[in-house]
């Protein structure tokens, strides 16, 4: 008999169960764009339901049953009924749903779909963010084929939308010609790009001719530009003797050009010393530059002992520079470890010192 009620009292959590499961999957899937899998759901709720109510009696039924019989005893270990198992289905069935509604954001697929991502469902957007896609679709295009880039299909451009690009792609290949850059198509250039792009041509050679980037076409260029040519070699070699720059030889330079170098090569040799850089001879010094880098070097390295620096020589400190150093030094150690900021070295200390120090600080 407890069995018999017990069984019709759960007998109408079947029903309830799919009831719920039909309300959820309806709720959930189908405002989200997922009418298929949403009616899908619905029907396996109904059929579930269909079931239930021919495997069971009428509700009403079952309710006076449930009334008019007494109240089953509670199992003494467990202390509870165990859960049938349709229980378990209709909260998996529920979890399911819940959370694949939750990981199909229509936002995110959206935003797959305008940048062109794999991931990307059309078929599960509405016709408002279909149009909304294929408006961002056309103007991607359209900066596509603007900018030369892929892919670009022109067959999906207007004549009046085709224009900008045609003209930006024009003009970027005139100024690929003319700087010298690739891609640069000269069959598509008019007769007066094609002229100035010839000018700029031969003005860019004429350039590299004189830096010495690539060797010079003599039978291209008229009298005055290969005196021209000329002149800027000369210069560029002896500038490159001035700065120590292969190549140099000396032996071209004339005498005007082999003083400059000398006095150039000088004052390079002196800043290097000053610096304390690679290159520095300090036997190609004068007494007054040598004097003059000493008191460089000595200031330089005054300025990085007292700022703590790895650079610091204390050989090349003087005795009153040393003497001073010290004095500082103790002075910043005792303000250390009486104020307990910075470091401190209480060995360093003077008994004095040391007894006006807080004794927590010891």
């Amino acid at each position: 008999m407890k069995d018999s009620v017990s069984s019709r009292r759960l007998s109408v959590f079947p029903l309830l169960g799919s009831l719920s499961v039909v309300w959820v999957a309806s709720s959930i899937l189908i405002p989200y764009g997922f009418p298929g899998m949403g009616l899908g759901w619905v029907g396996l709720a109904l059929a579930a339901l269909w079931v239930t109510v021919r495997s069971t009696r009428s509700i009403a039924q079952v309710l006076r049953d449930v009334e008019a019989a007494p109240t089953p005893a509670v199992a003494a270990k467990s202390g509870r009924l165990a859960a049938p198992k349709w229980v378990h289905v209709a909260w998996l069935s529920l979890l399911s749903v819940s959370l694949f509604a939750a990981t199909s954001d229509p936002a995110a697929n959206l935003s797959a779909c305008k940048s062109g991502w794999t991931s990307c469902e059309r078929s599960l957007l509405t016709l408002a963010k279909m149009t909304e896609l294929t408006l961002a679709e056309r103007a991607r295009n359209l900066s596509s084929c603007g900018k030369g880039l892929n892919p670009c299909d022109q067959w999906k451009l207007t004549k009046a939308a085709a224009i900008a690009p045609a003209v930006a792609v024009y003009d970027r290949n005139v100024s690929n010609c003319k700087a010298g850059f690739d891609p640069c198509d000269h069959s598509r250039l008019t007769r007066s790009d094609a002229s100035e792009t010839a000018v700029a041509e031969q003005q860019r050679r004429l350039s590299d001719c004189k830096a010495g980037i690539k060797p010079c076409d003599a039978p291209t260029l008229s009298e005055l530009e290969v005196a021209h040519v000329a002149r800027a070699q000369r210069q560029g070699a002896v500038s490159n003797c001035k700065n120590g720059l292969p190549p140099c030889d000396y032996s071209e330079l004339t005498p005007t050009e082999a003083r400059e170098v000398a006095l150039a090569e000088r004052q390079r040799n002196v800043s290097n010393c000053r610096n304390g850089w690679d290159g520095c001879d300090r036997s190609r010094l004068d007494e007054w530059e040598a004097a003059d880098v000493e008191a460089t070097v000595q200031a330089r390295n005054l300025s990085d002992c007292k700022d703590g620096r790895d650079s610091c020589d204390y050989s090349l400190l003087s005795r009153s520079e040393a003497q001073a150093m010290s004095s500082a030094e103790r002075v910043r150690n005792y303000a250390a470890c009486l104020n307990r900021r910075g470091y401190c070295d209480l060995s360093r200390l003077t008994p004095s010192e040391a007894a006006s120090i807080p004794p927590e600080v010891r």
